[in-house]
C-alpha cells in the first residue's frame, strides 16, 4: 500500500524585499533582450504566420548538422562516452583543435593553449573575469554582443566606441587607440554579431600593432598588460571569398596578448551540442582552466568525442561547408535585395550588405511618423509593429548595447527559408505603405 506524501504549499515572502538583499552584482543585472524578444514571438506564433529573424540560431530542419558529426555523436554515446570530460577538455579534441587550426588558417598554437568549453559563452565570461579587475577599462564597440553585460559582471568600466553605418559597424584602429593607455580589454568580434560586417584586415593589424607598442611602454612599469578578446565563432561563415585571415597569422607577435574564442556551434549549425574552445597564452589558459573547473562549464564527454573525429575529416567539413555556406548566403540575399528594392522605391529603409555571420543589418527609418494616427516613438515601437502588423520578428540595436533610436535592427537568417523570407516581404511594403507622414 502506497502512502500519500503530505504536499506543502509554500510561502516565499515579499519578493521585492528579497530582492533588495541579493548581492550587488545580481541586482546589477539584466536579463537578455534577445531571449525576452524570442519569447515574445513564440507566444505570438499561435496560429499566425511569423518569419522569425531575432535568435541567433539555426532551425534542425533548415540548417542540420553535419550527418558524418550526427553519427559520430550516436557512436560515441553507444560506446558509453557519458562520465565527465577532463576540466580542459579531452585531449583527442585539443589536439584536434590544434591541428584544426593550423590547417585551416595557418597558426600553430601547442597543446597547452587550447581548453574545450561549453560553446563560447562560458570562454568569454571566463576571460573577463581572469583578465579584468574590478575597476579596471574595457574597450568595446557597439553593437555588439554582450560586451556591455559582461562588463557589467566584473564591474569593470566600459569605454564605448559607437561604430557607424560607413564603415561597417566595426571600429577602426583610429577610435580604439585613444582609450588603450587606460585599457586592459580590447574586445573584438568578426564577422560581427549583431551585423553581420567583417572588420577589415587593415584595421585589425593596426589594432593589434597599437596594442602591442601599448605593452611594450608598459614593459617594466609593474602595470599589468593590455589583452585582447577576439570573438572568432562565426570566422567560417565568411562570404563572396572576402579575406578574413586569423590575426595571429597576421600579427603572431600579439600572441601573447590575444586570446580567442571559437567553436562548431555556428560553423557547423551545432549550436546545441555545446562545444566550444579558447586559444591564448598557456599562462592565461591554465587561469582559465581553474576558474572554469569550478563552474563546471565544460563540453558534453560524447559531443566532445563526436568532434575530435569530425575535425580531422577535412572532405566532410568542406563538403558541409560549402552546402551551408551556400544555403545561408541565399537567405541573407533574399533579405538584402528585399531590402534594398524597398529602399530604391522610396520607402524609408536601409539594409548592409552582408559579409559573413548569419545576419543582416536592417534601418527602419519610421520613428516620428505616423501609423493609424499615432505617432511611433522609437526602435521597440517599429519592433512590435512590425511583429503584430507584419508578422515579422526582428531585434533592435538596443540589444547590442546601443542607446540612440537610430531605427537599426539585427535580421537572424538561419532559422527561416527563402520562402519565408519572400513571403514576409509584401507584408513589410504593405506596412510601410499604411505609414503616414
Amino acid at each position: 500500500m502506497t502512502v500519500a506524501t503530505p504536499v506543502h504549499r509554500l510561502e516565499f515572502g515579499d519578493q521585492a524585499s528579497l530582492d533588495g538583499s541579493l548581492a550587488a552584482m545580481a541586482r546589477r543585472l539584466r536579463g537578455s533582450e534577445i531571449l525576452r524578444i524570442a519569447a515574445e514571438v513564440r507566444a505570438a506564433s499561435a496560429g499566425r504566420q511569423i518569419c522569425n529573424l531575432t535568435v541567433g540560431d539555426f532551425d534542425p530542419r533548415q540548417f542540420p548538422i553535419p550527418a558524418p558529426l550526427a553519427g559520430l555523436l550516436v557512436k560515441a554515446l553507444d560506446a558509453g562516452e557519458t562520465n565527465y570530460p577532463p576540466s580542459d577538455g579531452l585531449l583527442a579534441l585539443r589536439q584536434a583543435v590544434v591541428e584544426y587550426v593550423s590547417r585551416t588558417e595557418g597558426v600553430s598554437y601547442p597543446l597547452e593553449s587550447v581548453m574545450i568549453t561549453g560553446g563560447g559563452r562560458p570562454a568569454i565570461y571566463g576571460a573577463f573575469r581572469c583578465l579584468v579587475n574590478p575597476g579596471d577599462t574595457v574597450v568595446y564597440s557597439v553593437p555588439s554582443w554582450n560586451n556591455d553585460h559582461y562588463t557589467g559582471f566584473v564591474g569593470a568600466v566600459p569605454r564605448v566606441i559607437v561604430a557607424g553605418r560607413a564603415r561597417g559597424f566595426q571600429p577602426t584602429a583610429q577610435e580604439v587607440e585613444p582609450h588603450l593607455a587606460e585599457a586592459a580589454l580590447v574586445c573584438l568580434c568578426s564577422p560581427s554579431n549583431p551585423t553581420g560586417t567583417v572588420l577589415p584586415s587593415a584595421e585589425l593589424r593596426a589594432i593589434l600593432e597599437s596594442v602591442i607598442a601599448e605593452n611594450a611602454r608598459r614593459a617594466g612599469s609593474g602595470r599589468r598588460p593590455l589583452f585582447v578578446l577576439y570573438d572568432l565563432m562565426y570566422g567560417s561563415l565568411v562570404f563572396d571569398g572576402l579575406a578574413h585571415p586569423h590575426p595571429l597569422a597576421m600579427v603572431p607577435e600579439a600572441a601573447p596578448w590575444l586570446v580567442v574564442v571559437d567553436g562548431i556551434s555556428k560553423a557547423f549549425a551545432a549550436t546545441g551540442l555545446r562545444v566550444g574552445w579558447v586559444m591564448g597564452a598557456p599562462a592565461v589558459i591554465a587561469r582559465l582552466r581553474d576558474f572554469l573547473g569550478h563552474v563546471g562549464a565544460w563540453a558534453p564527454r560524447a559531443e566532445q568525442v563526436a568532434t575530435a573525429a569530425f575535425l580531422r575529416d577535412p572532405d566532410g567539413i568542406a563538403s558541409f561547408r560549402a552546402g551551408m555556406n551556400a544555403a545561408l548566403l541565399a537567405r541573407l540575399t533574399a533579405l538584402h535585395q528585399g531590402f534594398t528594392a524597398l529602399r530604391e522605391e522610396g520607402y524609408p529603409v536601409d539594409c548592409v550588405r552582408p559579409e559573413g555571420a548569419m545576419y543582416v543589418s536592417l534601418r527602419l527609418d519610421l520613428a516620428g511618423r505616423k501609423f493609424e494616427g499615432a505617432i511611433i516613438e522609437g526602435n521597440e515601437a517599429i519592433r512590435r509593429l512590425l511583429l503584430e502588423r507584419a508578422g515579422v520578428a526582428v531585434v533592435p540595436f538596443q540589444a547590442f548595447g546601443l542607446d540612440e533610436e537610430s531605427g537599426w535592427f539585427r535580421l537572424s537568417a538561419g532559422a527561416v527559408s527563402v520562402e519565408d523570407i519572400q513571403h514576409a516581404l509584401p507584408r513589410v511594403k504593405t506596412l510601410l505603405e499604411a505609414l503616414g507622414s
